[in-house]
């Protein structure tokens, strides 16, 4: 059965959810200690994480009772490997105007 992943362009255009994957790029850490300074009650926390765990950005493993939350690499890698693909296509369409001569300009 394929599992549903969202798109993580989509998870990080809000800016609470790109605040707790700042978080946890310090270190992994548990829902209580991610709300803790959050303007966000502690299960509006749980549901940003999901749609980050679903979007492949964060995963979760058991430590006794609780949840630790940590940035899932190859999620971030994905996102990297996306950007620099824009930025090399914006450079060469870039480098073609400027090598372009004034006459195919116009």
């Amino acid at each position: 059965m394929a599992t549903y992943q969202a798109d993580p362009w989509a998870a990080l255009a809000d800016p609470t959810r790109r605040d707790i994957l700042e978080r946890l790029l310090v270190r992994p850490r548990p829902v209580g200690e991610l709300a803790e300074g959050l303007p966000i009650s502690r299960p509006a926390v749980s549901q940003h994480l999901k749609v980050l765990k679903d979007a492949g950005l964060v995963a979760d493993t058991q430590a006794g009772t609780r949840r630790i939350y940590h940035v899932q690499p190859d999620g971030l890698s994905a996102l990297r490997a996306e950007l620099d693909r824009f930025w090399s296509q914006a450079l060469t369409a870039f480098k073609t105007v400027v090598e372009e001569s004034p006459e195919d300009r116009s």
